[in-house]
């Protein structure tokens, strides 16, 4: 870890800063939200990140809201930085607060796609993006887009960290859900996801022994690698 003198630095995806904000230390010296949709192109994700990295202007403890999404952190160079990233193969990860619960889930129905008030802000979910694709490509072009992306997947599980947030984005979820149950029989759930995994994150900077194996540390000079990832089954 560097010294305690070091800046602390966040940088994650904007879906991540409804959880972050209320969990905020005095310690941070900057936030940085990235757009959405580096998501939809994983290949530009590094990039943008190491655009962000390279302008900080001094040596930082940077705490990245990413998980590896779709290899998009791989390659990201750490420079005079040291990074502290959670060891997710995705936000999905993040947003129900451990692997863990992560791997609970996925064992109990691994078909599910997970729509977030994230997703629904940013307008990436299966319902406008076949409306985007039938109007840029004609109605057959969008049918089979559309299929070859989301035809595998069997239910549609709305995750939202307040019941507030439940609330207000239950009817957008809702209409999703309908569209995803008539075209390819989805099943709809709900639940509430943790914020268990960005507290720890940010109180890294001050207890290191929170990290453990559900982190991977950067030092300076260092590379993310698709490999850091990669956790060993007992």
């Amino acid at each position: 870890m560097p010294n305690k003198q070091n800046p602390v630095v966040i940088l994650a995806c904007h879906v991540m800063q409804s959880l972050i904000q209320p969990h905020l230390k005095d310690s941070v010296t900057q936030t940085i939200y990235m757009d959405y949709g580096l998501h939809v192109r994983p290949e530009k994700m590094a990039p943008a990140l190491q655009s962000q990295l390279d302008a900080l202007s001094e040596p930082s403890l940077v705490l990245v809201g990413y998980g590896l999404c779709g290899n998009g952190l791989h390659g990201l160079k750490a420079g005079p930085h040291t990074l502290i990233i959670p060891r997710a193969d995705d936000c999905i990860t993040i947003l129900l607060g451990s692997y863990q619960a992560y791997r609970q889930a996925f064992d109990a129905q691994p078909g599910t796609y997970y729509l977030t008030k994230g997703w629904l802000e940013s307008g990436s979910d299966p319902l406008k993006e076949y409306r985007a694709y039938t109007e840029k490509f004609g109605m057959d072009n969008a049918d089979m887009l559309i299929d070859v992306m989301y035809a595998r997947y069997k239910r549609l599980c709305f995750v939202a960290h307040t019941q507030a947030d439940l609330d207000e984005y239950r009817p957008q979820a809702l209409e999703v859900a309908e569209f995803c149950a008539q075209r390819w029989g989805m099943l709809y759930e709900e639940r509430i996801g943790s914020d268990g995994l960005i507290r720890r994150l940010l109180e890294s900077p001050r207890r290191s022994e929170v990290l453990g194996e559900d982190f991977i540390v950067v030092p300076p000079g260092g590379t993310v690698e698709q490999q850091m990832f990669i956790r060993m089954q007992a």
